[in-house]
């Protein structure tokens, strides 16, 4: 744990300084997990209702934050939590990008294509439909292993899961992206 997040978790504890200490929590750590919430959800005003139910939950959680993980991880674990339970919430609407195969696929090409804050580079859109293709815990650990370059040891703090067992979800999630892709060992 940083100095600054130790200082920070002390000025979180204090009534007199909760709020001033929530904002900056709010300021370092929205981006980091904008980026985890948009790779799950997909799509721009998903993740960012996600991302906001996520501050008001840490909110409401301070006081039963024991500090025993880094906050990063505490923070973390609640945004995947958040994320999931709205992929599954998405899945009862009949919105569900946890199918398997090439619907999957497509409901994500659709879903990207109609977000404007989506690039549109070709090759970006391809792996994001390859990782929709994943199961939800696989694409999980695959995107924060790859695109947020978590060490496992972190993954299985946030996720509760041990470290042997991420390793092989990100084994299995690489090898179901590159059959997506056509490349094979």
């Amino acid at each position: 744990m940083t100095n600054d997040d130790k200082l920070l978790i002390e000025a979180l504890r204090n009534e007199a300084t909760r709020r001033d200490a929530f904002t900056q929590m709010v300021r370092k750590y929205q981006e980091p997990l904008y980026r985890l919430v948009r790779r799950m959800v997909l799509v721009h005003e998903d993740a960012d209702d996600v991302l906001q139910n996520t501050f008001i939950k840490a909110w409401q959680g301070l006081d039963n934050f024991r500090g025993d993980a880094s906050l990063s991880t505490w923070l973390y674990r609640i945004a995947s939590n958040e994320s999931l339970d709205h992929i599954a919430r998405s899945k009862r609407n009949g919105l569900s990008l946890d199918d398997d195969g090439k619907k999957a696929a497509q409901a994500v090409a659709n879903r990207l294509e109609s977000d404007p804050y989506f690039d549109g580079e070709e090759t970006e859109m391809q792996l994001q439909q390859a990782i929709a293709q994943l199961p939800k815990k696989q694409r999980m650990v695959f995107q924060m292993k790859y695109f947020e370059e978590m060490k496992y040891e972190e993954m299985s703090n946030i996720l509760g899961t041990s470290v042997g067992a991420l390793k092989a979800s990100y084994h299995h999630a690489v090898q179901k992206i590159s059959d997506f892709f056509g490349m094979h060992d």
